[in-house]
């Protein structure tokens, strides 16, 4: 395949990580609102440690764990805030104090080393 094929393949999937993740956030969004309507506590951490057990379990690579988990924090942050929005206290509030009380996250692998030092294309 030529770069610009690549290319126009790279931009194929993100319009339909976009779709998914729109979708996925509608979810969380009605669960959200189920669960304040039936009392039941919005945040469960337990919940977000099945969905991490779950991608990694899925993971054929060529991602690390690791950063796929972390790319998985960044998905499942702005949806729980769908649903923690009613509550009073912001989502970004409500998160970092269910942080504070886990464990330190692990350091980042470094097969991605160079993308975080600016040494890699964005597609």
């Amino acid at each position: 395949m030529t770069l610009e094929e690549l290319r126009d393949q790279i931009d194929a999937l993100d319009r339909q990580l976009v779709e998914l993740l729109s979708e996925r956030a509608r979810a969380a969004q009605k669960i959200g609102h189920l669960k304040v309507a039936t009392n039941l506590p919005v945040y469960e951490p337990a919940r977000e440690k099945v969905i991490y057990a779950n991608v990694r379990a899925a993971n054929k690579g060529p991602l690390p764990d690791i950063e796929l988990t972390h790319i998985y924090e960044r998905i499942i942050e702005p949806c729980s805030g769908t649903s923690w929005h009613r509550r009073g206290t912001p989502w970004r509030k409500r998160r970092a104090m269910a942080r504070s009380q886990r464990r330190p996250r692990q350091g980042r692998s470094n097969d991605c080393s160079d993308a975080r030092e600016g040494n890699r294309r964005a597609d």
